[in-house]
């Protein structure tokens, strides 16, 4: 089939997450611009470390890749305290930055005390309220939340702004005023559906808004011994099976009890009561888990209706080993 393409670049991205020490993310970064990624991308879950230090580290080992949340939200931080935050990683990077913004994981928040309210609404007015304080306006917003004459005291360059998605609401939103979209999948059959819901937004995208990425950001775990790859990718696949939207758990004929258990141990702290129940299934669905082939070749099948590509966490049971590998296996990709 020809591939589809929606205009926007082709990022070679990467996701790592800030379970290690900041400095050693750092290096991570670094191996993974050596490897051909263009993009990095830090996960934001409160227990692990902070991700904007992580993002900071990751720019400071290295001359060119971009860096951005992958993804904030906007109930923890206040969406324009975040904005500030995403301006001063773009300030200390050179320009680098990419505001990665989605609603967050429901389970992870509930345990936090947030209550997730109207997250699609959310979404939109913190990226539009970012885009007018970044240009160095005045904002006042009464909405989803409230801001009475914020702005910053410095200036800052113009910054893309993905979403984070998986539902069709958020991923059409994204589409009319997103520079892109980071779509939450990792079978090829979620991204057939969402190029339908990404033509769908674009028909009302105003044609000044410029191109628009659909990007895959798809849990990915490899390494030369296919098993091990795949009990690496339990974890992140716990945590995706939990926030999965019931339409989605459908489309693959996944057991949403199952799903809706491992959210309640993810709440409950319970994370290896959670891991354990991740069913075999649920990998194949929500995760590119295996050796290099078998990782190139799932990719290659879902680039055929994306753009760009983001390689999520878990990455391998040997993150360096699992870096090169992942970058190599895009680079081969042949997405014409």
């Amino acid at each position: 089939m020809a591939k589809r393409s929606f205009g926007g670049n082709y990022m070679n991205g990467i996701e790592l997450t800030p379970e290690h020490p900041v400095e050693r993310i750092g290096e991570f970064g670094a191996l993974a611009e050596a490897a051909g990624f263009d993009t990095a991308f830090a996960s934001c879950h409160y227990n692990n470390r902070d991700p904007f230090a992580a993002l900071s580290e990751i720019a400071r080992q290295t001359e060119s890749i971009r860096v951005g949340p992958g993804v904030a939200n906007p109930y923890e931080i206040h969406p324009v305290a975040l904005a500030s935050r995403v301006a001063t990683l773009d300030e200390l990077s050179g320009g680098r930055a990419v505001f990665g913004i989605g609603a967050g994981d429901a389970p992870t928040l509930s345990n936090l005390g947030y209550e997730r309210d109207r997250p699609l609404r959310r979404v939109l007015e913190t990226f539009k309220v970012a885009r007018e304080i970044w240009a160095g306006e005045r904002v006042s917003h009464e909405g989803t939340f409230t801001a009475i004459d914020a702005g910053l005291n410095y200036e800052v360059g113009e910054i893309p702004v993905y979403v984070g998605a998986q539902g069709p609401h958020m991923i059409r939103m994204s589409a009319k005023h997103a520079d892109g979209v980071l779509l939450n999948g990792a079978h090829p059959d979620d991204f057939a559906w969402a190029a339908d819901r990404v033509e769908e937004g674009l028909k009302e995208r105003p044609g000044a808004r410029g191109a628009f990425d659909f990007a895959a950001f798809a849990s990915l775990s490899v390494a030369e011994d296919g098993e091990k790859a795949r009990e690496a990718a339990r974890p992140p696949v716990a945590f995706i099976a939990a926030g999965a939207a019931p339409p989605v758990l459908d489309r693959h004929d996944l057991d949403a009890e199952r799903a809706s258990e491992i959210g309640s141990h993810i709440s409950g702290g319970a994370f290896s009561e959670a891991f354990s129940l991740v069913s075999e299934e649920m990998i194949d669905v929500f995760c590119i888990a295996g050796t290099p082939e078998t990782v190139e070749n799932r990719i290659r099948s879902i680039t055929e209706y994306t753009d760009s590509f983001v390689a999520g966490s878990p990455l391998g049971p040997d993150i360096e080993a699992a870096i090169s590998l992942a970058g190599a296996a895009i680079d081969r990709d042949c997405r014409g």
